[in-house]
């Protein structure tokens, strides 16, 4: 991975007002972008194999699902609660090597899941997995941010992707090595680990040795906040659609293939396939709906991804195997575009707090990720998952809230 950026230029576009602006403005550093997105698919691509192996798991421990779902609460919220106290710490004081301690923090966990042999040894190594996600999330957002060269949706969604297009692989990796080999085989995942400690050394020694990221970090701190009301209610909008957005997502990356399972007979193998094309039409949506915001606006991508979708998941519980195979690729490709959105308008509406804005962000996606795989799990262990996909299925339609999000410049 090449370290050098890119010469620093003049003709990129001033960055609009509300947003963070550096002395002297870099162009697209797309190796830093690049690398960022790299460490984050093989950090998503460790964290998702987890719930692909919830099955073997399941089977193996005797676990119910409501205990399926505790397990992926436990490493979701010991990444959200963490994630914001880590951004906000190191907007004040910068610590660029968090980004390789992190994932050495993350191989740890991989090692504690491999060697496990009950339920609550589980339990602590998804905590630390969770440890070393919260670390690697915002520092690596504002990295992104930093060699945006002021194509900050672009950015964003280029890093968001990577972290999506791990998730993808997650299932097929599960699927090919751990689920025919048993648990101990999870202990392969170390390579990921290692790879990604040695791409995020070399971004943090970018980091460190070019003045654009050192300025972007002083501008960053002295801008000036906007009206606390406009923020308040910008950020409790906001939670509302990360609210409707994960619960939804998350009854896909924890239940979809129990949900396959059990209303068409497939395999553990078999469903892996479906989670599989699932996710990597999120990868995809995620990509595209970076670029898009630039052009036409967050608030405009945010409407279009959740009402947008709201007709295909009305209609995904009541058709059959091929046509829930379609709804869920269509479902994943509309429904992902509005993240990247969501962390750039949110991270212009708190200028000069990009690594808190970055970990709240990240923090609501797995602590409401968490909460609503315990919750989904309890509801499937008493009324069944089919009937939880119905429930889910009127999520998306939450998104009428976008019409209560202010413009970042309204001061």
């Amino acid at each position: 991975m090449a370290t050098n950026a890119a010469p620093i230029v003049s003709t990129t576009p001033a960055a609009p007002s509300g947003e963070n602006r550096a002395p002297h403005v870099q162009g697209f550093v797309t190796g830093i972008v690049g690398a960022v997105a790299v460490a984050h698919l093989l950090n998503d691509l460790i964290q998702s194999v987890l719930p692909a192996i919830y099955p073997m798991l399941k089977a193996k421990y005797h676990l119910t699902f409501g205990q399926i779902g505790w397990l992926a609460m436990v490493y979701q919220i010991t990444a959200s609660l963490l994630q914001p106290w880590i951004g906000l710490h190191t907007d004040k004081y910068p610590k660029p090597w968090l980004l390789p301690a992190g994932m050495a923090v993350t191989l740890i966990g991989i090692a504690g899941v491999a060697l496990a042999g009950s339920y609550e040894t589980l339990l602590m190594a998804s905590a630390v997995i969770g440890i070393g996600s919260a670390t690697f999330h915002p520092e690596a957002s504002r990295v992104a941010r930093m060699a945006s060269g002021g194509r900050f949706g672009t950015a964003q969604s280029c890093f968001q992707v990577g972290g999506n297009s791990g998730s993808a692989l997650g299932p097929l990796i599960a699927s090919a090595v751990i689920l025919p080999f048993g648990q101990t085989s999870v202990g392969w995942l170390a390579l990921a680990a290692i790879a990604a400690i040695w791409v995020l050394f070399l971004v943090t020694r970018w980091r460190l040795h070019h003045p654009q990221a050192r300025a972007a970090s002083a501008s960053a701190a002295a801008a000036q906040p906007l009206n606390k009301a406009l923020v308040a209610c910008a950020l409790g909008v906001v939670g509302v659609l990360l609210f409707a957005k994960f619960i939804y997502i998350g009854a896909f990356t924890n239940y979809f293939t129990f949900y396959l399972i059990e209303r068409f007979g497939l395999t553990a193998r078999e469903s892996q396939f479906y989670l599989f094309c699932f996710l990597a039409a999120v990868a995809l949506g995620t990509f595209a709906g970076g670029p898009v915001g630039d052009r036409i606006g967050r608030k405009a991508v945010i409407w279009v991804s959740f009402l947008g979708v709201a007709p295909f998941a009305l209609i995904l519980p009541h058709v059959g195997l091929t046509a829930t195979a379609i709804l869920a690729v269509i479902i994943g490709l509309i429904l992902s575009s509005a993240f990247a959105a969501l962390v750039v308008y949110a991270q212009e509406i708190v200028p000069g707090r990009v690594g808190m804005v970055s970990g709240l962000m990240f923090g609501l996606m797995f602590g409401i990720s968490g909460i609503g795989a315990a919750g989904l799990g309890q509801l499937a262990d008493h009324y069944g998952i089919v009937w939880v996909y119905g429930l889910c299925a009127w999520l998306p339609l939450l998104g009428v809230a976008t019409a209560l999000l202010p413009k970042p410049d309204a001061s």
